[in-house]
C-alpha cells in the first residue's frame, strides 16, 4: 500500500511566524499520512502542534465528506498539542477523531487534553466539541491505528515521550517518527543500558526516519539534558540503522531560513562523508513525500 506524508509543522518549542522563517515554516510539529487505498476519508496525524490548524482547514476545504482522523501524540509538551483546539474536524458533528498517546506518570492523556481546554484558558471545553472523540492511552509495544501497524518505543526526553514506527498493515514502506529525543549522554532518563542499541534496531531498515535535529554540534554542549539531538547524532543513528532517508525535524526557533540553509548544507556534507547511502533533507512546511 502506498501513502503520502506531508509536513504541516516542523518547528520546535514555540511557533515562529514571520518573514525570516517563511521558507521552512514556523508551525510546531504536525505531519499527516494519507493512504491511496479504497478506504478514503481517513487521515493519520503525527502530533498536534500549530501545524494541525492549517491541516484541518485544508482537509475540510478539500472535501465535504465526514472525516475519520487518528492522531498519534508523541508526548504532551505544549508545542506538540497546542494546535489541537483549532483542528477544524473537531467542530464537525459528522467527524470522528481518535487520539492516541502516552500517559504522563499516573495522569491519563484525556485528562491532560481536558485541562488544556479548561474554560479558564480556552473558551470551548473538550466535552463541547461536535465530533465524536475517543482518547486512548498507549503503552510501549505494538498496536493498530487505521491502516497502519504502529510500534511505540520510549525516548530520552523529559516526561514520557514515544517514538512511533508505522508500517502499512497491507504491506509497504515504513516510517519512523522520533521527535524530542536526546541521543547523546546528557540528562537522566528512565531507559535501560541497551536503549541505544534498541533504538538502532527500532529504526533499522526504515524507508524514512524523521528525527529531532534541534542543535548544531557547537550548540549541543550548552543544552545537555534538554532532551534534543544534533544533526550529527541523527545522521549517525540513520547510518547505524541502515535508513534510506533522514528528515531533520524540530528546528530550533532561533534558526531563521538563512541559518537553516547553512545547517542543512552542513548536514548533507556530513552525510556524504560519513553516512553514504543515507539521503538527508530538512522538514519544510508543505513538503510531501510518497512512500
Amino acid at each position: 500500500m502506498s501513502f503520502t506524508l506531508t509536513v504541516w509543522g516542523a518547528r520546535g518549542s514555540i511557533p515562529t511566524p514571520g518573514p525570516y522563517t517563511a521558507r521552512y515554516g514556523g508551525n510546531t510539529p504536525c505531519l499527516a499520512l494519507e493512504t491511496d487505498g479504497p478506504a478514503g476519508g481517513r487521515l493519520l496525524v503525527l502530533d498536534a502542534g500549530t501545524g494541525i490548524r492549517p491541516l484541518g482547514r485544508a482537509v475540510v476545504e478539500r472535501s465535504s465528506e465526514p472525516l475519520v482522523t487518528d492522531l498519534l501524540v508523541s508526548h504532551t509538551h505544549w508545542d506538540h498539542i497546542q494546535g489541537l483546539p483549532f483542528f477544524a474536524p473537531l467542530f464537525d458533528e459528522r467527524s470522528e477523531v481518535r487520539i492516541w498517546g502516552p500517559r504522563q506518570g499516573s495522569i491519563a492523556l484525556e485528562r491532560i487534553l481536558r485541562e488544556q481546554m479548561n474554560p479558564v484558558v480556552f473558551p470551548v471545553p473538550l466535552d463541547e466539541l461536535d465530533a465524536t472523540l475517543r482518547v486512548t492511552d498507549v503503552e510501549v509495544g505494538t498496536f493498530t491505528v487505521g491502516d497502519f501497524t504502529v510500534r511505540a518505543m520510549p525516548l530520552r526526553h523529559p516526561g514520557t515521550t514515544f517514538a512511533y514506527r508505522l508500517s502499512p498493515t497491507a504491506g509497504g514502506r515504513s516510517v519512523v517518527y522520533v521527535t524530542d529525543n536526546e541521543l547523546g549522554s546528557g540528562g537522566d532518563y528512565e531507559v535501560g543500558p541497551s536503549w541505544r542499541d534498541d533504538l538502532v534496531a527500532f529504526v533499522g531498515g526504515a524507508d524514512l526516519l524523521i528525527h529531532d535535529a534541534m542543535y548544531t554540534d557547537a550548540e549541543l554542549h550548552r543544552f545537555r539534558g534538554w532532551g534534543h539531538s544534533s544533526h550529527t547524532e541523527a545522521i549517525e543513528l540513520a547510518a547505524d540503522g541502515g535508513v534510506k532517508k533522514l528528515v531533520l525535524f524540530h528546528h530550533r526557533p532561533e534558526r531563521d531560513d538563512a541559518a537553516m540553509d547553512a545547517f542543512v548544507g552542513e548536514a548533507c556534507a556530513l552525510a556524504a562523508r560519513r553516512a553514504r547511502g543515507v539521503e538527508v533533507v530538512a522538514a519544510v512546511e508543505g513538503l510531501t513525500l510518497t512512500l
